[in-house]
C-alpha cells in the first residue's frame, strides 16, 4: 500500500501520534544528502516543523524542497511510517504554533511551555516548514515488509 491514503491506516495513525523524532532527509545545496532528527506535528493532512529561521535546512528546503522523512519505532516488532513530500517554508516572527504542540507532545504541558518560553526568548525569526506528502509507505514487520524481503519471501527474490 502506498500513495496518501496510507496516513489513515492506523500503523500510521500511530506513528504520527507519537514522541517518536521524525527523522528529515534533504538534499544540501550542494545537492549531498543530509538528514536530522526534529520534533514534528501532524495537522491531518500534512506535518509541520518548527525551526530557526537561520537553520542551514531552511536554505536547502528553499533551493530543493523535496525532501523524505520517516517516524519510526525502536522495538519488534518495528513500525515505520515512510514519506516523501515537498516541503514549503514560511517565515514568520513568533514561534511556529505547531512546534508549541510539539514541544507539549514531546515535553509535557509544563515542561513543553517552558521550553518554548525559552526558545521564543533565544529566536526571532522562526520557520514553519510544512511537508505536503506525496507518497507514503508503512512498514510493520508483521504484515508489510521492506520490498526485498517481501519479494523474497514471495519466492521471487
Amino acid at each position: 500500500m502506498s500513495g496518501t491514503d496510507v496516513l489513515n491506516d492506523e500503523v500510521a495513525q500511530e506513528l504520527l501520534s507519537s514522541r517518536e523524532l521524525a527523522k528529515l532527509a534533504y538534499n544540501w545545496t550542494d545537492g549531498t544528502p543530509r538528514a536530522v532528527p526534529i520534533w514534528f506535528h501532524w495537522n491531518g493532512r500534512e506535518i509541520v516543523l518548527g525551526t530557526p529561521g537561520a537553520a542551514p535546512k531552511v536554505k536547502a528546503f528553499e533551493a530543493r524542497p523535496e525532501v523524505a522523512l520517516t517516524i519510526d519505532t525502536n522495538t519488534w516488532p518495528y513500525h515505520a511510517l515512510i514519506v516523501r513530500g515537498v516541503a514549503k517554508v514560511e517565515h514568520v516572527s513568533n514561534v511556529v504554533p505547531e512546534y508549541v504542540l510539539a514541544a507539549e507532545r514531546y515535553l509535557g504541558p509544563e515542561q513543553g511551555s517552558a521550553w518554548v518560553d525559552q526558545a521564543s526568548g533565544l529566536i526571532k525569526d522562526w520557520a514553519r516548514v510544512v511537508v505536503t506528502p506525496t507518497d507514503v509507505r508503512i512498514i510493520d514487520f508483521e504484515t508489510r515488509w521492506p520490498s526485498a524481503i517481501a519479494k523474497a519471501m514471495a519466492g521471487q527474490g
